[in-house]
């Protein structure tokens, strides 16, 4: 069987990895909405192909031997499309290394401390009535990410890209830089990142993976409204089921 790949996706962060991967790797696909706010990745046809019940989550039903496979964790599918497509995952042992450190590195650094910044700055005011409760981990990830946009910066000097060539781990970090503003990022102070992070969005690909969806983002979590309220309750309530 064969077809375009289903992306499941909300436009986010982890959600532009995917988009602009396939985008870039000219690979036909359809977008079937996830709506996050209000519980769409609770849904039983969701969680057959994402247990963990966070998008994105592909279904390739051109996979291995020709036969359907789903895909959930973003690093996952982008090594996997990285590998169906031969494309921007390195042609040597050595190159497939270097793009996946960096890859884990955007996974388990660059995302979470990012999203955990988000949160204490953005969010946690909407729901936490006593603001020196929220001081703490403000500072705390806001230093982190810091930390970590040095890191990266470090990393592109002299490059184009962060593996040298265009990969897998320049469609991981790209969305996380995205948002830089609202992670209290004075992008100037690193402009290696800044020419990289700007060289990245004028690339057609990325703009058109970065536009999907765009017309389904709801007012920010952090507004007032009954909406807004209900969707803090469903992101960040969440136990297990």
């Amino acid at each position: 069987m064969s077809g375009p790949i289903e992306l499941h996706y909300w436009p986010t962060p982890n959600g532009w990895k995917i988009s602009v991967a396939l985008e870039e790797m000219g690979l036909p696909y359809t977008m079937i909405p996830v709506n996050i706010g209000v519980g769409d990745q609770f849904k039983p046809d969701f969680l057959a192909i994402s247990p963990n019940n966070r998008m994105p989550a592909i279904v390739d039903p051109d996979g291995p031997d020709g036969q359907p496979i789903s895909v959930f964790e973003s690093g996952a599918i982008l090594q996997y499309l990285g590998r169906k497509t031969g494309k921007f995952y390195g042609t040597s042992e050595r190159e497939r290394v270097d793009i996946d450190q960096w890859l884990m590195w955007q996974m388990g650094g660059l995302g979470p401390m990012a999203g955990q910044t988000h949160h204490f700055r953005q969010y946690a005011a909407s729901i936490v009535s006593d603001q020196r409760q929220i001081a703490y981990g403000a500072v705390r990830y806001t230093n982190e990410t810091h930390r970590l946009y040095g890191v990266l910066n470090k990393q592109l000097a002299g490059k184009d890209f962060i593996c040298g060539q265009l990969s897998i781990a320049d469609f991981a970090c790209w969305g996380w830089v995205v948002p830089w503003k609202n992670q209290g990022i004075i992008l100037e102070e690193f402009p290696h990142l800044k020419a990289w992070f700007e060289r990245m969005a004028a690339r057609e690909a990325v703009e058109r993976g970065f536009k999907l969806g765009a017309e389904l983002r709801r007012p920010a979590l952090q507004t007032p409204g009954k909406a807004q309220e209900e969707a803090r309750k469903v992101l960040f309530g969440q136990r297990a089921r």
